[in-house]
């Protein structure tokens, strides 16, 4: 099995606790800020910790109906999760899973820096094209600065 790799680093002017409470609630957040990419997302396993199921239904600007990933570790302590996309057409045909790393960690200037680093988990030789790697890479990019926008016009919340 091979596998390919794209990293995502977003610097953040706000609080790590900030930037991980609103990524803590992606499924509820991403669907409001982001709907032509996330069009549902829902528990089907799980009480939202390590083993838990969710099915992502994706909107128009995303090639893709649905995916279904596994929670895998989340430190609140570190600010870190990571989860795996397993099944769905997400997958293209071509990878047997995709791995999410999340870090978040104070910057030097007392914001954020927002770490993700994504692992497609190849069948064979076929890999994800450049092309829709850096289309993956710039939907994440975005996602992030919605969600982060969102998180400051809720201070009440974050």
């Amino acid at each position: 099995m091979s596998t390919v790799s794209i990293e995502i680093e977003m610097v953040s002017p706000f609080s790590v606790e900030m930037i991980f409470k609103v990524f803590s609630d992606f499924d509820i957040v991403a669907p409001k800020v982001n709907p032509q990419v996330f069009k549902s997302i829902e528990t089907l396993e799980g009480n939202g910790g390590v083993g838990t199921i969710k099915l992502y239904t994706f909107g128009d600007d995303v090639p893709f109906v649905s995916g279904k990933h596994r929670i895998d570790e989340i430190d609140t302590s570190n600010f870190s999760y990571s989860y795996t996309f397993f099944e769905g057409d997400n997958l293209m045909g071509i990878l047997d899973s995709i791995t999410h790393h999340v870090n978040i960690e104070p910057s030097a200037d007392a914001g954020t820096l927002f770490k993700q680093r994504i692992i497609y988990n190849c069948k064979g030789d076929d890999k994800p094209s450049t092309e829709t790697l850096n289309f993956e890479r710039e939907l994440y990019e975005k996602t992030y600065k919605a969600l982060e926008a969102y998180a400051v016009a809720h201070p009440e919340t974050y």
